[in-house]
């Protein structure tokens, strides 16, 4: 996780906590509130982690095609320049 949401899902830790020791006789609309829009920001965040990690299993992806395609030029290089000695004796 990174420290971004990290220190988000702290912060909404420690609101819950204090809304739980100073609500004792019941929270109020306000911090009922506050609490539905945390809950929001943490859904978002959670779908843009999901999305982010998405992306970059895609673009991994992508860095193991191209790198085969490199080893495969590299053989292909080196096949030739072989064949050209081969040429030149």
């Amino acid at each position: 996780m990174s420290k971004k949401l990290i220190k988000i899902m702290a912060t909404i830790a420690l609101l819950v906590w204090g809304i739980g020791i100073t609500g004792c006789s019941g929270i109020s609309e306000e911090q009922v509130a506050e609490l539905e829009s945390l809950r929001a920001e943490v859904k978002a965040l959670d779908t843009e982690i999901a999305s982010l990690n998405n992306q970059k299993t895609s673009l991994e992806k992508e860095i193991a095609e191209k790198n085969a395609r490199l080893d495969e030029c590299a053989k292909l290089k080196a096949e030739t320049q072989k064949n050209l000695e081969k040429l030149n004796r």
